[in-house]
């Protein structure tokens, strides 16, 4: 069986290059700065129209938690049928209760919402009070993937519980890890979890091509300092990381 890499991205520039870097799919998102958001209508519909390979749209309406009121849900659901309009072939999405289990109900009817699309759980499930108690709740509520860290840090770092959950898992939904992941450590995971599909942003900074530049003001948080800097899907390391995963035997 073929690994599957999956791209996060943010602008239609970064999706052409995952696909064209040899990306299996992507997850398109807005505001990665905050784990990522639900992109705009057009973002979507243009996506859609410049890439054949699949494209995963989130469904988080805002940042912060995993605690969504009724008025989020709505937004949620609305999300959903602009993404299948769009002609999206998945969404990525994830809510939990209060008391850090899985809402299955809500969940649930996300994964009504969105079919034939299909459904990948985020890492909503990190935040999750208990791994195990979690998996079996997101697929009894539909799910076909759950994108995670191994509740932690990074993947490397959560390897032990990714390889434990693919275990447990078996053939009844497929787990992808994510969080950190590059071309210096995924060999090491491949081999460390079995997984078989791999999520990553595969980055690189970019400048600004203005010339004239304000100083002093910034859109968001000046710690960031972002107005001038960007970051884009970079080519080579997507393909490093492809490459290396086509000379593992599991």
């Amino acid at each position: 069986m073929p690994f599957v890499v999956e791209i996060c991205v943010d602008s239609l520039e970064s999706a052409t290059i995952a696909e064209a870097s040899g990306a299996g799919r992507i997850e398109l998102c807005s505001a990665l700065s905050e784990g990522g958001i639900t992109p705009s209508a057009g973002l979507i519909e243009a996506v859609r129209k410049n890439i054949s390979i699949d494209v995963y749209v989130i469904i988080r309406p805002r940042g912060g938690d995993f605690l969504y009121s009724d008025n989020d849900f709505t937004v949620m659901r609305r999300d959903i049928e602009r993404a299948g309009e769009a002609g999206a072939e998945g969404i990525v999405t994830g809510i939990l209760n209060r008391d850090g289990t899985v809402d299955v109900e809500r969940t649930a009817l996300l994964v009504e919402y969105a079919a034939p699309m299909q459904v990948t759980f985020h890492r909503a499930f990190d935040m999750c009070r208990e791994p195990k108690k979690a998996l079996e709740d997101i697929i009894s509520a539909g799910a076909a993937r759950i994108l995670t860290s191994g509740q932690a840090r990074t993947a490397i770092e959560g390897a032990p519980v990714i390889k434990d959950l693919i275990t447990t898992a078996g053939d009844r939904i497929k787990i992808m890890p994510g969080g950190g992941i590059s071309e210096y450590n995924i060999a090491l995971l491949a081999t460390a979890t079995g997984a078989r599909e791999y999520h990553l942003s595969g980055r690189r900074q970019t400048e600004s091509q203005m010339t004239f530049r304000r100083k002093g003001i910034f859109m968001g948080d000046a710690r960031l300092q972002a107005e001038y800097t960007g970051k884009i899907a970079d080519a080579d390391r997507i393909r490093s990381v492809i490459m290396i995963l086509g000379g593992i035997v599991l």
